[in-house]
């Protein structure tokens, strides 16, 4: 199967992953979780999906393991919301490039802290 067919589905997964985690009721799971990305294998026999979580890194440890417990069911209602040949197997892995991202930020905003007003209109002498 070609790649673009497996990202596109790879996407739907994706977007429908990101709904039922609203209907979970774990409390692991609750808070400020999001999917950073989703790898489908060629077979679509495997998922993997990349969850991060903007309360730190052990948040999201928390959330991929609340996730991973609740696997079958999410399977079952991925196998009823997405047309796919077989249904895969999801399992789930905690992510920290939102916090790492957030620290380069942070790290660039302390070094530069003028980068704002240093970008305006130069001065002009007369």
């Amino acid at each position: 199967m070609p790649s673009f067919k497996i990202n596109r589905l790879a996407e739907d997964i994706r977007r429908e992953l990101t709904d039922l985690m609203h209907t979970l009721k774990d409390p692991r799971v609750q808070g400020m979780v999001s999917i950073v990305r989703v790898e489908l294998s060629g077979d679509q026999g495997c998922c993997k999906v990349y969850v991060s979580s903007l309360d730190g890194a052990e948040a999201g440890k928390r959330a991929a393991q609340g996730l991973n417990n609740a696997a079958g069911y999410i399977r079952r209602e991925m196998g009823r919301r997405v047309e796919m040949r077989r249904t895969p197997e999801f399992r789930f892995l905690a992510d920290d490039s939102i916090e790492y991202s957030a620290g380069i930020s942070q790290k660039l905003h302390e070094l530069l802290p003028d980068a704002g007003k240093a970008s305006g209109s130069p001065d002009k002498e007369d």
